[in-house]
């Protein structure tokens, strides 16, 4: 157990190490392509809602990309980032409107603030308490789909369960926890995605070819493929139509 305990956090390390290295190209290319932004996340957002960046040169109207359980409300324009910094948008619910303002000046390609419509305010950033829900939303749906091709597979010894919730937990974590440090509506995630499970199918087939005693080598890494396979399609479905 002691062994198992050390790899995983070798292999936690490495994820981590390489994801975000790796991570500063992907950063690079989403900001060449697309201009300075400010995003606005909107949890339960009606379909009549609409918000207004009013600047000196007039209103700016959003960019509205719908996330099922929350919209985006995306502004990009270079006058934003012209003095004075202070930033006045405004809120249409449909039942009434409201104004809210910005005092922080923007610098960054990608500015990302919450709205809550109870108090009018704007958090910078994406809450934790929705970080913390889309990641273990996605790791138990991942979860469940690797299990029933674990089973399927014939696995069936407790120790062997034991190895696939643990190194599981650990690769899907770190691979999700690492999505959800991107901008929601970069276009390129998916790709971030498929970069991602790449290293996680290497880690995977060394972790369970040590710790899995189940069957032999070649069943294993079969299940590996099959269901990194499996998860990276449910995990790009899973990026087009709820949040990241």
């Amino acid at each position: 157990m002691q062994k198992l305990k050390k790899f995983i956090g070798t292999i936690v390390f490495a994820i981590f190490t390489l994801l975000f290295a790796f991570s500063f190209e992907f950063i690079g290319y989403g900001n060449s392509a697309e201009p300075p932004s400010i995003l606005i996340i909107v949890p339960n957002a009606t379909d009549e809602m609409s918000i207004k960046l009013n600047l000196e040169d007039g209103e700016h109207e959003a960019r509205v990309t719908d996330k099922v359980i929350e919209k985006y409300y995306a502004f990009y324009s270079s006058a934003m980032f012209k003095k004075p910094n202070i930033y006045s948008f405004i809120v249409n619910t449909g039942d009434g409107s409201f104004e809210v303002e910005l005092d922080k000046p923007v610098k960054n390609y990608n500015n990302v603030y919450t709205l809550d419509l109870k108090s009018h305010t704007l958090t910078e950033g994406k809450l934790l308490s929705r970080s913390i829900l889309l990641v273990v939303m996605r790791i138990v749906l991942t979860l469940i789909i690797e299990a029933a091709i674990f089973w399927i597979l014939g696995f069936r010894d407790k120790k062997s369960w034991k190895a696939f919730f643990i190194i599981n937990l650990v690769t899907q974590g770190a691979l999700n926890i690492w999505i959800n440090s991107f901008t929601p509506i970069t276009s390129y995630v998916v790709f971030t995605l498929i970069f991602g499970e790449f290293f996680v199918f290497i880690a995977e087939i060394f972790a369970f070819s040590l710790f899995c005693r189940e069957h032999g080598r070649l069943r294993k890494i079969l299940y590996v493929l099959a269901a990194n396979f499996a998860s990276l399609i449910l995990g790009g479905y899973i990026i087009t139509v709820l949040p990241i």
